[in-house]
């Protein structure tokens, strides 16, 4: 279809044993290979509540300089139309691993805590086991919120619906953390639990806590925390960890060791906004500024990692963000100085309408992505999963990736058509969007987030139950077009109760959800 077009520091010293672990793990179930330019390294970098307009390839207008992705812009694919599973993190971070749409799972709306049980079922497929079965060398370095199972002192029954308080009392930080990153197809993870606002403050190196929370420390939240651990210290330890983690892997590329995939889900620019001193002021926009700033450098960082160790040309790049920018960012100050980080998108972190979940998406593979190239078809982040296993030759199971769709005829510049039949969008409130070529149809009457109108709020209960935009004409969604055109919302109501009732959005068999799930909604919920 649409062809792509030319457009011209706490704990930064690793722990020991944590390189060696995952050089040294065991592979006798997998298949011995190197990257190459057909099988590259893998490297997704998944910012934390990065707008839209924060970059300059999307956003001409952006006043906070993005040098380094810029270069990866350059060096690669733009996509204008790329999309988070959901306007808040949790839902999007399963979505990415496990090629599902959230809802289909026990979380329905919201968000995880940092002492949430797991959200990846037992046993389902990841693209980290895809990978790992495919002799993959697999990390996971950062932000994970998708659950843990704590070690307790004492029987609790641990559902999201315990008390956070009673959670926190319980935890025993001494004993194991089960069912984390490792046990989904990681060889090893180093992060934290959750975001940056959220306890418990300390970090996690496989199944263990590095040290044991001593003190309280308030990021946002009040909760346990290590005593060295500083919110301002996160992501400099993070990004030092992942680029040792590159450097160790180019020591082995001389031997032509198995590739590696890294997922490396940043914690900034989310809420506490704490750049480090060397990036205060620098923006000129103020500290969110600063903060998209580092976060750029860190990105740089990789990419240099990569250069220095001769992985530039076997390695395929991604970068993008969970969701929409919050309005922590202070939209209003960022306004007075010029910058919108949605864009010319409306909405925010957490709405139905696109600022809460159309992102940046830049992806780099030298002799297989064209450089400084576009694409504008409408991709997920859901479809990592389908795109991997495209990449190595393999087949996604039945019973995996239910809404995953191989987005690689994209990133070669090949598709003739669409790659995707239609995308569902999802918002913390539980709201359904549902978008099918230049039509996005949300049942709902109102942001289904943060923004106005809000839902329950006398406004939304004056407006239409549901919202059909045509985004080609009306990409700020200004005009409700549900009146002038049923026919459409018929036909993608119908659309999406299917999506439901099948259990997917992909050929294959019928598939359950975990609970009911239910598309509409009226205003006064």
């Amino acid at each position: 279809m649409r062809k792509p077009t030319d457009l011209h520091g706490l704990h930064v010293s690793l722990m020991s044993g944590f390189l060696l672990a995952l050089l040294v793990a065991p592979s006798s179930a997998r298949a011995e290979t190197h990257a190459t330019a057909d099988r590259p390294n893998i490297v997704y970098i998944l910012a934390d509540d990065l707008g839209y307009g924060d970059v300059h390839r999307l956003n001409p207008d952006s006043k906070i300089a993005t040098p380094n992705l810029d270069r990866l812009a350059e060096q690669g694919m733009t996509f204008t139309d790329a999309h988070s599973g959901s306007s808040v993190c949790t839902p999007t971070r399963y979505g990415i691993l496990t090629g599902r749409y959230a809802w289909r799972s026990r979380l329905k709306k919201g968000v995880l805590g940092g002492y949430s049980p797991p959200l990846i079922e037992p046993g389902r497929l990841t693209v980290a086991s895809l990978l790992q079965q495919k002799g993959y060398q697999t990390a996971c370095v950062g932000k994970w919120h998708l659950g843990f199972d704590w070690g307790t002192s004492r029987a609790l029954r641990f559902g999201d619906d315990i008390d956070a308080k009673e959670k926190m009392a319980a935890v025993d930080y001494k004993l194991p953390i089960t069912h984390g990153p490792t046990s989904v197809g990681f060889d090893t993870y180093y992060g934290i639990s959750a975001s940056l606002d959220m306890p418990p403050y300390l970090y996690i190196h496989d199944d263990r806590t590095v040290g044991l929370p001593t003190t309280e420390k308030t990021y946002i939240r009040k909760g346990p925390a290590h005593a060295d651990f500083e919110a301002v210290g996160v992501l400099p330890t993070l990004t030092a960890k992942a680029v040792e983690l590159i450097d160790g892997w180019g020591k082995q590329e001389k031997s032509k060791s198995r590739p590696f995939f890294l997922y490396f889900p940043l914690t900034a620019p989310h809420t506490p906004i704490v750049p480090d001193d060397s990036f205060r002021g620098r923006s000129k926009v103020g500290t969110y500024g600063d903060f998209v700033m580092q976060v750029d450098a860190t990105v740089g960082r990789v990419l240099d990692a990569l250069e220095r160790n001769a992985m530039t040309g076997s390695t395929l790049v991604i970068f993008t963000s969970d969701n929409g920018c919050s309005p922590s960012a202070d939209f209003p100050a960022l306004a007075k100085a010029g910058h919108h980080p949605s864009g010319p998108l409306r909405g925010h972190k957490a709405d139905i309408f696109e600022g809460g979940h159309r992102i940046p998406f830049l992806a780099r593979w030298p002799g297989k992505v064209q450089a400084g190239s576009t694409c504008d078809d409408t991709i997920c982040l859901t479809d990592l999963l389908a795109t991997c296993a495209a990449i190595v030759g393999s087949t996604v199971l039945a019973d995996a990736g239910e809404d995953s769709v191989n987005i690689l005829p994209d990133l070669l510049g090949t598709a003739q058509e669409p790659v995707r039949e239609a995308t569902v969008h999802h918002s913390i409130d539980g709201s359904f969007a549902v978008r099918q070529g230049p039509w996005k149809l949300a049942l709902c009457p109102d942001s289904g987030g943060w923004s106005d109108p809000r839902p329950g709020r006398p406004e939304a209960k004056r407006l239409p139950p549901v919202q059909l935009f045509n985004l080609e004409r009306d990409l700020g969604e200004l005009r409700n077009l549900q009146a002038e055109h049923p026919e459409v919302v018929e036909r993608l109501t119908k659309l999406l109760e299917r999506y439901v009732v099948e259990g997917r959005s992909t050929p294959g068999p019928a598939r359950e959800n975990a609970g009911s799930v239910r598309i509409s909604r009226d205003a006064n919920r």
